[in-house]
């Protein structure tokens, strides 16, 4: 079984990887692919998408943290 509180860090870093590391291939992937997306975005605009980017951050490691437990 993984643990929750690496899963959430993980996915906090680099949102899919807690998810990855938890067990769910397909959802990681998602989380992954999502956050390079508002990466790119937000390299082209700044300040909003940051904080989007933050919110699902945010988002990506409380869902690794109950995928795991």
């Amino acid at each position: 079984m993984a643990n929750p509180i690496l899963a959430a860090i993980l996915s906090f870093f680099i949102p899919g990887l807690g998810q990855i590391y938890a067990g769910d291939m397909k959802r990681g992937l998602i989380f992954l692919v999502v956050w390079i997306v508002l990466m790119i975005v937000a390299f082209f605009t700044a300040f909003l998408t940051s904080i989007i980017t933050l919110i699902f951050d945010i988002y990506a490691a409380y869902d690794a943290y109950k995928l795991a437990q």
